[in-house]
């Protein structure tokens, strides 16, 4: 057997990496590097258990408070190491994360094959990290796997056009039908559920208040399920969660209640781009506090809309009906296999 060591770090790629692990130890020797960098419990480890993976073939504790910079070089310092010791026949990444920028790097310098599994994907905005780590990875792959038509066509744009490009559907698609009959609702009440958590929505203190107080001012209950990151600004802004009596505040959740949670909202309102997909494929509208997104096929008929500047718009976009929903745009949930077959194929 060959093997592939994938490399994960942050909530959204355990997601990913779940249904992969599952069809790629069938057909290849598939060990797993955790970086760390998500280090919370409900961020991380909570979610190999609850997906039926196998623990981390390595675990580093890299965690998310160092400087951009800084945390990508240990990443890159230990995932050498273990490939020197592993001698993979292929690195696989996932989406736009420093963990993904650091194994690619690593493995570009080592010769070694890169797969990259939601390659393709543009916001359009450099000033974004995750726009570089994609585009760096993009660059340097072996096999890309792209979820959607729009994101082939921004690598022939780039000039990415080598024959070793696929459409494969969105491995997250596969996660939420395995996940879906077995979500409940938690809440009984209507409510709205929110996550925000980008530095453009949290690191300055304005900012941050204009958007706590347009959603405590909404009509309906909101469940808010604040990341670390956003709770220490909150923190150190000296502001508290009991000023803001209509937002219930959530600690990070499993995968199934996170899902429950959207599953059985009236709307959702987040800044991450997992979120956007994972509620169009569930059929929840949703608005995201951002000025530009790589899901641009959400937008089409209104089932996700751009809110940055002019937040009061909340309070209209969360009572606006979508319109027609086109079925299976992110894949028909069997992606895993299909790029599992196509790896042992090319590889």
């Amino acid at each position: 057997m060959k093997k592939i060591i994938s490399i994960v770090g942050a909530r959204p790629q355990f997601i990913k990496h779940a249904p992969m692990q599952l069809e790629l130890q069938k057909q290849f020797e598939a060990k797993t590097i955790h970086t760390g960098q998500h280090y919370d419990e409900n961020m991380s480890a909570v979610f190999f258990d609850e997906l039926g993976i196998p623990k981390p073939d390595y675990l580093f504790s890299v965690g998310g408070s160092k400087p951009q910079g800084e945390q990508t070089g240990i990443m890159m310092t230990e995932i050498e190491k273990v490939c020197m010791l592993e001698n993979p026949h292929a690195l696989l990444v996932y989406g736009d994360t420093n963990s993904t920028l650091a194994g690619a790097l690593v493995a570009t310098k080592m010769h070694i094959p890169i797969i990259h599994i939601e390659a393709g994907l543009r916001s359009f905005n450099r000033e974004m990290p995750e726009e570089v780590n994609r585009i760096v990875a993009d660059i340097f792959s072996y096999i890309l796997f792209c979820p959607t038509d729009f994101a082939i066509e921004n690598l022939k744009k780039e000039g990415i056009t080598h024959n070793k490009i696929f459409k494969s559907g969105d491995v997250m698609c596969d996660m939420i039908k395995l996940i879906e009959p077995k979500v409940n609702r938690i809440i009984q009440e209507n409510y709205y559920f929110v996550t925000i958590h980008r530095p453009y929505n949290t690191d300055n203190d304005e900012r941050l208040k204009q958007i706590l107080n347009t959603l405590n001012s909404l009509d309906k209950k909101v469940v808010f399920s604040i990341h670390p990151r956003t709770l220490s600004r909150l923190q150190s802004f000296n502001m508290k969660e009991s000023d803001f009596k209509n937002i219930q505040f959530i600690r990070p959740v499993g995968y199934t209640e996170s899902v429950s949670y959207q599953k059985f909202a009236d709307c959702i309102i987040t800044d991450s781009g997992g979120i956007q997909k994972e509620a169009y494929i569930l059929k929840k509208k949703c608005i995201t506090l951002r000025s530009e997104t790589e899901w641009i096929e959400t937008l089409d008929n209104g089932w996700n809309h751009l809110v940055f500047e002019k937040l009061e718009e909340l309070k209209t976009l969360v009572h606006t009906e979508p319109g027609h929903y086109t079925e299976n745009i992110y894949g028909n949930g069997h992606a895993a296999k299909e790029i599992t077959d196509l790896i042992f194929q090319h590889l």
